[in-house]
């Protein structure tokens, strides 16, 4: 779907009548609906009512109930944008064949399902049934069970077996696909002991089987749930119904232990998959590999990714992007570079994961120099960066104090063709927010909105925030209003914000008529006495005058950071440096060596740099938000982590 939103609307929409009248009178531009999603429910037509409209066929074709070239054409231009990810497109094709006077075969109604399904849009779906039998069509096994998969999607296994007795009722006997696609519901939603009476129903019904697949399902449904226990025993039941596990049986098994801290146990059953002649593949591997990365054990990683050649698995770019980040993770840059050169040796090329978790490393001691440069060389090297990549960047410079660079970054998104996104906003914002400057804040705000990109809470959270802290309440309360009119409802912690912000420059009844009747704070009606407002106007000077002797343009050290974020220390030394541009050796790329990525990676954080320990937390932390302080509330700094 990444490209829907710079592609032309299909053909086949813009079809004619042969009159001459557009066909399609209320079709939307694909780049709205990929830019608006939003909106898409509200643009997109109602599937009841495009099927509602008389199909009054004036295709001769369809009339005689014969094979219509064009609705099966349609029919597998529909299965095509299903494929690229364009549903919304799918959907239109299906309404314009009705609106032409085609009649949708019953594989075109299956289709319309599957792209409502990719859609979400499951409301919809019941009433297919009744409108798929209106016009004269039988549903088939392959229909029910398109439905029974969309409402296991959901969710919602309750109508998937509403879905499942309705088929039953209509003559359709159930496949082992239908058995697998409820089992596989049940077990998403966390209820096993359910997929095993489906199983006991299962093995009921005449000529169906359950098969290795339904197994698979069975087990992963008991590994979700950590009972690795039940999910052995239904190894042992596969061979009560003559089948045996194979690779997938045995990596869901390994992915348990690793997710639990158990990645030995996960090696272990390597010998056991080989005694049942089935051979360990890449996923098996990466497994066991991200698993140790998780647990800290890098020597165990690497060891294992040596042994690779053993079972004839060649590591792929999963495995070492897990390799590196498990080294970073530790600050074991001996690690890094060696896990590199074996990427070298291997012929894998890293991509904008490898480049991503390396930059992101840079970011998190404050280096962003470092983290830019890793960024030039990936564009250098051909890569194109993804909006995590600048994602990274713009957390990075925000953490830094220098939300102008962070903000420059909606510049070179738009030139790269990415689109920025809620978070990357919320993060540029906040970087203002921090740097008590409300008015740039306001600014990237209002070009967020112009852009079609709605805010969320955590975006009007920390805007409030940074009002409170400019000494602006009444601003900070207007937000509640425009929260009212975009449809966000604000939480307790957005209510406190605003009191705090009364209560900070000394209105402790308007912060009390904020926190106890918060429906009234829209409003904003401030009722004081003219001693209490008189009272409330120096108390307000007085504090802004401290606010103006705190120095809050200070130097790059005195902006206040998060516990445990390593900050660079302007002196010092020289034996600090660090190499860390990442060259990329290789058809397309520069000659120089892989291998020269940093050595000294994280050396400094032993000399050359120090954690900067907050003097106290000032007021709350919240959704993601955490507020450190300095000497004075009044410097108060905010960095937003997502």
């Amino acid at each position: 779907m990444g490209g829907f939103g710079k592609e032309k609307v299909h053909p086949v929409i813009r079809s004619k009548h042969r009159d001459g009248t557009s066909t399609l009178k209320k079709r939307i531009q694909a780049s709205t609906v990929m830019e608006s999603p939003l909106h898409v429910k509200d643009q997109l037509p109602s599937v009841s009512s495009s099927m509602d409209s008389q199909i009054q066929s004036c295709c001769l074709v369809c009339l005689g109930n014969t094979s219509c070239r064009i609705v099966r054409s349609r029919t597998k231009l529909m299965n095509i944008l299903i494929e690229k990810g364009k549903p919304q497109e799918a959907q239109l094709i299906f309404d314009s064949l009705t609106e032409e006077g085609h009649r949708p075969t019953l594989i075109t109604y299956t289709t319309l399902l599957s792209a409502l399904t990719h859609q979400k849009r499951f409301k919809s779906i019941p009433l297919l049934i009744s409108k798929l039998e209106k016009n004269g069509l039988k549903p088939d096994s392959v229909f029910f069970n398109a439905m029974i998969n969309a409402f296991s999607e959901s969710g919602n296994v309750k109508e998937a077996m509403n879905i499942f007795q309705k088929m039953k009722d209509r003559g359709c006997k159930p496949t082992a696909s239908t058995f697998n696609t409820l089992i596989k519901g049940y077990g998403n939603a966390g209820m096993p002991e359910e997929c095993l009476k489906l199983l006991d129903l299962m093995s009921q019904e005449e000529n169906v089987k359950p098969n290795d697949r339904t197994f698979n399902i069975l087990i992963r449904a008991w590994c979700n749930k950590k009972r690795i226990t039940e999910a052995w025993n239904m190894v042992d039941k596969m061979a009560a119904y003559g089948l045996q596990p194979d690779v997938v049986t045995y990596n869901t098994l390994a992915k348990a232990y690793a997710e639990n801290g158990e990645t030995s146990r996960a090696e272990g059953m390597i010998l056991e998959m080989q005694n049942n002649r089935v051979m360990p593949n890449e996923r098996t591997c990466g497994i066991i590999i991200n698993g140790y990365c998780k647990e800290g054990k890098m020597k165990d990683a690497l060891r294992f990714l040596y042994t690779m050649r053993k079972h004839s698995v060649q590591p792929n770019l999963v495995i070492f992007n897990s390799l590196i980040k498990g080294f970073l993770d530790i600050t074991d840059t001996d690690g890094v570079d060696e896990a590199l050169t074996l990427m070298e040796e291997f012929g894998v090329k890293p991509d904008v994961v490898t480049f991503s978790t390396i930059m992101n490393a840079w970011s998190s001691v404050g280096l962003m120099d470092k983290c830019q440069e890793i960024f030039d060389d990936m564009e250098k090297a051909g890569i194109e960066p993804d909006i995590h990549a600048f994602s990274i960047l713009a957390k990075g410079y925000v953490r830094a104090g220098e939300p102008e660079k962070a903000e420059a970054l909606l510049t070179a998104m738009g030139k790269s063709g990415l689109r920025p996104n809620v978070v990357i906003f919320t993060t540029i914002i906040s970087g203002w927010c921090s740097a008590g400057k409300m008015e740039y804040a306001s600014r990237v705000f209002k070009k967020m909105r112009k852009m079609g990109i709605s805010p969320n809470l955590k975006t009007f959270e920390t805007i409030i925030w940074g009002y409170g802290e400019a000494k602006s309440p009444q601003k900070a309360e207007e937000l509640l209003q425009i929260m009212e009119q975009m449809g966000i409802s604000p939480a307790k912690s957005t209510v406190q914000l605003v009191a705090d912000a009364w209560h900070a420059i000394g209105l402790v009844n308007e912060a009390k008529r904020i926190k106890n009747d918060p429906e009234e704070a829209p409003k904003i009606m401030v009722s004081t006495t003219e001693d209490e407002a008189a009272a409330a106007a120096a108390a307000a000077e007085s504090l802004q005058r401290t606010y103006q002797k705190q120095n809050l343009k200070g130097s790059y050290s005195d902006i206040p950071q998060m516990p445990g974020i390593a900050m660079t220390d302007q002196n010092r030394s020289g034996s600090a440096s660090i190499r860390s541009r990442m060259i990329i050796k290789g058809p397309g790329f520069p000659s120089e060596s892989l291998s020269t990525v940093t050595k000294s990676m994280f050396l400094a954080q032993a000399s050359g740099f120090r954690v900067k320990k907050p003097s106290f937390i000032c007021r709350t932390q919240f959704q993601g938000h955490v507020w450190v302080c300095g000497q004075c509330v009044n410097s108060c700094g905010l960095v937003f982590l997502t």
